[in-house]
């Protein structure tokens, strides 16, 4: 199984390909198969995502999760302190200064 991800263009979030968009959670994502290099490129013309790469996804109880463990990290935030993990639907979340 192949998934994407990225970064949003306007705040550097993470993001995750879910079929038709990018969507900032990671249970979104949809299995792009051998589609994804065609998706990266039409998706960074437009300026939609910056830095899209293609990972290996494994499907589990709760859905599809990168099986790499530098990409889950990346969907969940840091493994030391979960008071620190991110929560995109959480509203104060996309206010970052970067």
């Amino acid at each position: 199984m192949k998934i994407l991800t990225g970064n949003d263009l306007k705040t550097g979030a993470v993001t995750w390909w879910d079929g038709s968009g990018w969507s900032l959670h990671v249970e979104d994502c949809a299995d792009v198969g051998d589609k994804g290099e065609d998706i990266i490129a039409r998706e960074q013309a437009a300026r939609r995502v910056f830095a899209a790469y293609v990972i290996d996804g494994e499907k589990t109880d709760g859905g599809i999760r990168p099986a790499h463990i530098k990409d889950r990290i990346r969907a969940l935030g840091p493994t030391v302190r979960p008071d620190l993990t991110l929560k995109p639907a959480d509203p104060e979340a996309g206010n970052w200064v970067i």
